[in-house]
């Protein structure tokens, strides 16, 4: 039900009179959102377009800031549910969430800043040149030291209870000559497995090697080879306390 209690009393009400708009609002609707959720005091440019959200590089009282706002209606998720702003606002909470925790144990993760319905603002990686890229989008200079810093990074996420479900050289942004893991909206929390630890550890040890399996494509275009199957296996055991799949 549309009715839950991340909306805010506005969302209600327009629920509630049947005023929501059920269009994709556009880049200056978007800007006008942002500036009176308070998550910026200024929106500058629109910096990345993805299947489900755009991010804008902002502001609040002169800090660079990254916002990013998921779609609610012109999106590649398919919640099933009648008001997509329902649907996409608990996929913007979930990524918040889970950046925060990967933040909070010291991944190289986006610290994020504050949530506001299907929208929320981070650490902008990047300088005056422009945003950091994507690692797809880099000529590595030293790939094997790389791929030890990306294979770290994903340990260090695993440390702080997060899996990433989607690992992929389009989810690593290069910045400062570190890997920095964004897009968590779907990731696992594993730090505690709940009720089903053997569910929660299959579905973490079929994440990382469906991503180490795209990170292993990528190194293999300079002659590194990823030595995944055993990087996952030892990653899930350090996971696995109570030795459920042994």
């Amino acid at each position: 039900m549309p009715n839950e209690a991340y909306l805010d009393a506005s969302v209600h009400w327009r629920i509630k009179s049947g005023l929501l708009d059920l269009h994709e609002a556009g880049y200056r609707s978007t800007v006008d959102a942002i500036l009176s959720s308070g998550l910026a005091t200024e929106v500058i440019a629109l910096i990345s377009a993805g299947k489900e959200a755009d991010v804008y590089l902002a502001g609040y009282n002169g800090s660079p800031l990254a916002v990013k706002c998921y779609r609610l209606y012109r999106t590649s998720h398919r919640g099933g549910r009648p008001i997509k702003l329902d649907t996409i606002g608990w996929k913007t909470a979930k990524e918040y969430e889970m950046t925060h925790q990967a933040w909070r144990g010291g991944a190289r993760v986006p610290a994020p800043a504050r949530r506001v319905e299907n929208m929320f603002s981070m650490r902008y990686l990047g300088d005056d040149a422009g945003p950091a890229p994507r690692l797809s989008d880099v000529r590595l200079e030293d790939p094997e030291g790389f791929l030890k810093a990306v294979m770290s990074g994903v340990e260090a996420l695993a440390r702080a209870g997060v899996v990433h479900t989607d690992l992929s050289p389009y989810n690593i942004l290069v910045h400062s000559g570190d890997p920095w893991f964004i897009d968590l909206s779907e990731a696992l929390r594993v730090d505690r497995t709940g009720n089903s630890p053997w569910v929660t550890l299959t579905s973490a040890t079929k994440a990382l090697n469906s991503g180490m399996s795209a990170i292993g494509k990528y190194f293999g275009k300079y002659g590194v080879d990823v030595e995944s199957e055993e990087f996952v296996r030892g990653l899930v055991d350090s996971l696995d306390r109570f030795g459920v799949l042994r």
